[in-house]
């Protein structure tokens, strides 16, 4: 998955207008304009996309945390400079203040069956016994099943 497509999916199912995606980017200290966000917003295809890079996505996704739990005292975390769908999936989750049950719910919601440990091996770190690198169906599933439970009985445009 594109951090363009996270983006989208993230900001359908919360319903967050671009002036708002504006303000998560603040939280993170992280200056972007509304040009910006309209074109990451666009379809690759059209005039005016623009590709959101990881460290954009990371300073959402950080913000997001922030945005919904409430920024920390002290120093923030350091931005990481690449992404994968292992550490969306994390910041997610933290965002969320979800358990391992909590994800697997939603995971559930979108059809889709995981067990506890499986899970668990998504947020070891890269090199340590067990890990698994969250490939872009389980990403996929675990976006639909937020969108799912926050927003019921909508179809998403993006999936049609």
């Amino acid at each position: 998955m594109t951090n363009n497509d996270i983006l989208r999916r993230v900001r359908y199912t919360f319903d967050l207008k671009d002036s708002t995606v504006i303000d998560i980017l603040a939280l993170a200290d992280t200056e972007v304009t509304a040009e910006q966000v309209a074109g990451w917003l666009k379809r690759e295809d059209d005039d005016g996309f623009l590709k959101m890079k990881d460290v954009e996505m990371v300073a959402f996704l950080n913000g997001f945390i922030n945005f919904k739990r409430g920024k920390r005292d002290g120093a923030q975390p350091p931005r990481e400079e690449r992404l994968n769908n292992n550490m969306v999936l994390q910041k997610l989750k933290i965002a969320l203040n979800l358990q391992a049950e909590g994800v697997l719910h939603l995971l559930e919601l979108a059809d889709f069956r995981l067990g506890k440990h499986e899970l668990s091996a998504f947020f070891r770190k890269p090199g340590a016994n067990n890990y698994r690198e969250c490939k872009d169906q389980i990403l996929r599933k675990f976006l639909l099943g937020m969108q799912l439970q926050a927003r019921p009985g909508e179809a998403d445009p993006e999936l049609e």
